[in-house]
């Protein structure tokens, strides 16, 4: 009895850490998002320069999604969320020394946000794939884990936000790109030291399912076919395919991912800059969407499996983004457009554990690493252009146009849901399924 109660702690405090790990490594993300355009603009950059930023430091979710969720699953998920940061940090860190020593210019600063950020999706996607197992072992609902991974990052966007816009304010962005390197290195030494490795029996079991997977699917495929790491890509490229809510769930994403990359890459900071005095009303804007959020994401947990999903998602993903648009679209005032951001938290606090639940009640648990990269890398597509159309479309039709015409495409495209179709998939699915099933998506930006 006593070796089960202290065999529970510890898988309490393994999936613990494996929390507080990712909070802390998307802290740092969140850091960057506000360093990297107040760098640029303090060295005299315009709309479009921003935007370019904010390009070069979102094309590697797209890339590092799609071609990193294999390594995932072939070297294991703790493995590859440790080196992932590990990388990330050094990459990071290298930015304020090379801007305090030689100098850094602006071709060099893109090179550099690109290869930080290249490995950041293997990493979240890893701690992901680790998650369902260790909320099996700590005896938690995994419906509950969702919303609890969901949570620490709208923690982490809180607190980032804060500390990232008195960061930038008070000492300038370089400061802030050190604290961000350090979050990777806390977050790196958490995992080692504190997340569970899977068990080998564990392991075994995962193989060899994995490889009655890959030799069923061997029989239908062409002696041409290439193996290993490019068979096990491509058997994910066609699960999503051949998946039509998975299809649906990576186009809505896609397109809401591009209009939140145009509003929180270059809009916001571009409006605060120009009309709210700077990054520390920016930083108050991030921080009260990502405190309402975690409060959302709190309170939902308690009535999920009350509400259907697909009206959920569809009602709370349109109040997520359209009010708050046309709010800066129509000049509010700074106390309305913490109001209405503050709305748009709350509501945006349930779209991850819906379709973070959905996703993994459709997808083989040997096969999570490189579809979870392939979906994210599909519905981040969107973020490097749409940073990069903000920044245009700043410079070209003015921020009130752009955030209308935000404002009312987000509206009209969230509410798809409601069409029916295969997004009645999404309802709640027999307890059995459910048993084997849930985990956090990624690619809900808000």
């Amino acid at each position: 009895m006593t070796t089960t109660a202290t065999e529970r702690r510890r898988d309490v405090g393994s999936l613990s850490a494996l929390l507080a790990a990712h909070a802390i490594s998307q802290t740092g993300n969140v850091i960057t998002a506000f360093a990297i355009p107040f760098y640029v603009l303090g060295l005299g950059g315009t709309g479009v320069e921003v935007g370019v930023a904010a390009f070069f430091s979102t094309i590697p979710v797209v890339v590092g999604g799609a071609l990193g969720g294999v390594v995932v699953d072939q070297v294991g998920p703790r493995r590859a969320a440790i080196v992932a940061d590990i990388i990330s940090g050094a990459t990071v860190l290298s930015i304020p020394v090379l801007a305090l020593t030689v100098g850094l210019p602006f071709w060099a600063l893109l090179l550099l946000v690109f290869a930080g950020g290249l490995l950041d999706t293997p990493g979240q996607t890893a701690r992901r794939v680790t998650l369902p197992r260790l909320t099996e072992r700590a005896g938690i609902r995994l419906e509950r884990s969702v919303g609890l991974l969901d949570g620490s990052e709208r923690l982490a966007r809180m607190i980032g936000a804060t500390v990232a816009g008195l960061l930038v304010a008070l000492m300038g962005p370089i400061a802030a790109l050190f604290v961000n390197a350090a979050t990777f290195a806390v977050s790196a030494l958490l995992t080692w030291l504190f997340v569970a490795a899977v068990p080998a029996a564990a392991r075994a079991a995962a193989g060899a399912a994995a490889a009655a997977a890959a030799a069923a699917s061997a029989d239908a495929e062409s002696p041409e076919e290439p193996s290993g790491y490019w068979r096990d890509l491509a058997a994910g490229l066609r699960f999503v395919i051949h998946d039509p809510l998975m299809r649906l769930i990576v186009g809505l994403v896609l397109i809401t991912n591009l209009m939140d990359a145009a509003r929180g890459s270059t809009l916001l900071p571009l409006y605060a800059n120009d009309r709210l005095g700077g990054a520390a009303a920016l930083g108050v804007l991030v921080a009260v969407m990502g405190g309402c959020a975690l409060l959302g994401n709190i309170a939902f947990g308690f009535v999920a499996h009350r509400v259907g999903r697909r009206v959920t998602l569809a009602v709370c993903f349109a109040i997520a983004g359209g009010p708050s648009s046309a709010a800066f679209a129509l000049g509010a005032p700074l106390p309305v457009l913490i109001g209405v951001t503050a709305l748009a938290g709350l509501a945006a606090g349930s779209l991850n554990p819906i379709l973070g639940t959905v996703e993994l009640e459709r997808v083989p648990e040997h096969m999570r690493g490189r579809v979870f990269g392939l979906v994210n890398a599909g519905a981040w597509a969107g973020v490097p252009f749409g940073a990069l159309l903000g920044g245009i479309a700043a410079d070209t039709i003015g921020l009130s146009w752009a955030f209308g015409i935000i404002a009312v495409v987000y509206t009209v495209v969230t509410l798809s849901p409601l069409l029916g179709g295969p997004w009645r998939q999404m309802e709640r699915q027999p307890a059995a399924s459910e048993v084997s099933s849930s985990a956090p998506h990624p690619n809900a930006r808000e």
